[in-house]
């Protein structure tokens, strides 16, 4: 406790030393702590202090501040799309057992490959079940109607789950010592990641269909997560690929002198420690996955991007599309900043683990 109230008077110290040191450095710190403090009670005012909270206030709106009235009006819209108004309660509790899956997942104890399957498996039968809602006697959704925050959700962890093996996969085969095999994974990672990702997901949304027959076409959001799924996995494959090349050739050496086969050389020495060097960049691809689940707007999808222009494309609301964006923005905010510190704290723990 005593060294981390040193650590912090340590850090004013060097924070006045540096930003008071002269006048000039004084003047221009003053000027820029007011310029940003002006800039936070503004933010306040309007946001907070200045505000409509309610939806039977609306005409109190347009006088200065925020109008947060259209989220009390038209959250429903925003967080669950075009989903039957009735049937809210079923895409709320899918939404959170997405959630409460990848929360659950991030415990040490459930890091087993009997664990972490029986879980994932457990939450996407729940949420399918009950956005789809037939096989438990409810009434049917088909999959063009789900939407909202329950939609990017299920895009992101479906695209994440599908596209980690992937990507161990096709890092393994570029590694492989036979050139076919070799020559095929590099060609599969090269021909995707040279493509942009709305290229992608509009071929796998409106160009297959095309060239299959209907009877093979499948349903239009599992052709999208697998095209998904896919540019995730060629991108972790090359993150992976970079956490190989940390691991020396002699460790592979001494797994095979102490008598372990291939798959276990991988599983108990080498993945650990290249999961270990390729966390930062894997922790940032999964981070611009989920932002990236906003282009599925283009082919269709009615995702909590797509939503939020609807909830505020009527007459009534549209001048405070402000509000509406600000909402969806906490929102990213919120998972993405989540995914961030969660990273942070895996990297710690590694790095006592390595002491």
């Amino acid at each position: 406790m005593a060294d981390a109230v040193l650590n912090k008077k340590f850090d004013w110290e060097k924070f006045r030393r540096r930003s008071f040191t002269t006048p000039t450095d004084s003047i221009i710190t003053v000027v820029v702590f007011a310029g940003l403090t002006w800039l936070v009670w503004q933010a306040l005012s309007w946001g907070v202090f200045h505000a409509v909270w309610s939806a039977d206030n609306v005409e109190e709106c347009g006088h200065g501040g925020a109008c947060w009235s259209v989220i009390d009006a038209r959250h429903r819209l925003i967080l669950f799309g075009l989903y039957p108004y009735d049937e809210h309660w079923r895409s709320a509790l899918a939404c959170l057992s997405i959630i409460g899956t990848v929360i659950i997942s991030c415990f040490p104890w459930t890091w087993t490959a009997k664990r972490l399957s029986t879980l994932w498996i457990v939450g996407f039968a729940t949420y399918f079940l009950l956005m789809e809602g037939s096989l438990l006697g409810l009434p049917q959704v088909t999959t063009d109607q789900w939407g909202g925050l329950a939609l990017t959700l299920f895009l992101f962890s479906s695209v994440v789950l599908i596209g980690m093996p992937m990507g161990l996969g096709l890092a393994l085969m570029r590694r492989s010592e036979m050139p076919v095999v070799r020559g095929f994974a590099s060609l599969v990672i090269d021909t995707i990641r040279s493509l942009p990702l709305l290229t992608t997901l509009f071929t796998a949304a409106v160009v297959i269909p095309i060239l299959l027959p209907s009877w093979l076409e499948g349903d239009k959001i599992w052709r999208v997560i697998i095209a998904f799924g896919l540019f995730f996995a060629c991108y972790q494959a090359e993150v992976l690929r970079g956490g190989f090349q940390a691991i020396t050739k002699g460790q592979f050496e001494a797994g095979k002198a102490l008598g372990l086969t291939y798959w276990q050389i991988l599983g108990r020495i080498v993945l650990p420690q290249v999961f270990r060097h390729a966390l930062p960049a894997t922790v940032n691809n999964v981070v611009v996955t989920f932002k990236e689940t906003a282009i599925v707007i283009i082919i269709g999808f009615f995702d909590v991007l797509a939503s939020a222009n609807a909830a505020f494309g009527t007459g009534e609301w549209a001048p405070y599309y402000i509000e509406v964006l600000a909402f969806v923005a906490a929102i990213y905010w919120v998972f993405l900043f989540g995914l961030g510190q969660y990273g942070e704290y895996l990297k710690r723990r590694m790095k006592v683990a390595e002491r």
